[in-house]
């Protein structure tokens, strides 16, 4: 089994920013996905599609 050195890692010390990047972008293309999807469904309802 490989032993892990308690010495390598810091808590609250890796840099996140890029991750931080990542899942506001995530977020945003989730909401827009969500208000694309519903007036899709809006306009086949007043289409009666």
């Amino acid at each position: 089994m490989a032993e892990h050195n308690q010495t390598d890692h810091v808590h609250g010390e890796m840099e996140i920013r890029e991750h931080q990047k990542t899942f506001a972008g995530f977020v945003r293309l989730a909401m827009w996905a969500c208000i694309i999807s519903l007036l899709v469904l809006v306009f086949m309802a007043l289409t009666n599609a």
